[in-house]
């Protein structure tokens, strides 16, 4: 543990989840103090910290231990992740084809909206975002899409730290863009850049994530949202929404 950032209860946590496989399901506290190379009663807490948290779970009348549901919370999330992209890579190609628009996929992080996929336009210049940037979700459309599915309280606990007229015009934005299947929003970070945003849904019907199509342009056509919102619609059905 020579690095000074890390936690060692988190590593030694991380480690006893570790030493559970296929060949050994089930461990007791000395199983797993073995594995850790510490004493029972130093494994003891851990054990415990995983046990009230759900990661672990006591094999009933006995003293022995087995992966928890949160184990398989954590895989679900991993899981989920990847197959939104991989889903979502082929109708954004396909719509960046068709109009020739920079297609984009994000989800929102806190206050900001972080980009997952790329697809530039054959003019190179329609976006300069890159996959992993992110940008201040209320100056961008799929942002301001994703914010949208906020509550009002859940705004105001989000903007807590910041000034009262960006939340201000945060719940403005929202009261409009919650009424609407599309959110259109001309750049502020990429002058004369124009982008519309339909919402990604999940089996549930929940916004996981929405996706964008930007270009320098006058105006939105009305084929650009209609393709937009299709291609949204196709991602979402290869999630499993209705």
């Amino acid at each position: 543990m020579s690095d000074p950032y890390l936690v060692p209860g988190l590593v030694r946590g991380l480690a006893a989840l570790k030493s559970f496989s296929p060949q050994r399901p089930e461990q007791s506290l000395a199983d797993i103090a073995r594995a850790l190379g510490v004493t029972r009663s130093a494994a003891f807490r851990t054990v415990h910290t995983l046990v009230s948290e759900g990661y672990l779970l006591q094999v009933p009348g006995q003293t022995r231990y087995r992966l928890g549901p949160q184990v398989l919370h954590l895989s679900y999330g991993y899981h989920a992740s990847r197959e939104l992209l991989e889903v979502a890579q082929m109708p954004l190609e396909a719509l960046r084809d068709e109009l020739d628009w920079s297609t984009h996929l994000g989800v929102l992080d806190r206050r900001h909206v972080l980009y997952l996929i790329r697809s530039p336009a054959t003019d190179g210049l329609s976006s300069l975002v890159h996959v992993g940037s992110r940008l201040p979700a209320s100056q961008t459309a799929m942002g301001r899409l994703l914010l949208a599915q906020k509550s009002e309280q859940e705004l105001r606990r989000l903007m807590a730290d910041r000034p009262k007229a960006e939340l201000d015009a945060v719940l403005r934005s929202r009261a409009r863009d919650a009424a609407s299947d599309t959110v259109m929003h001309e750049g502020q970070f990429e002058s004369g850049l124009c982008s519309v945003a339909a919402p990604v849904r999940d089996m549930s019907g929940a916004v996981i994530a929405a996706i964008s199509a930007t270009k320098t342009a006058e105006r939105i056509a009305p084929e650009v949202r209609q393709a937009v919102r299709a291609s949204a619609h196709a991602i979402s059905r290869g999630l499993g929404a209705a």
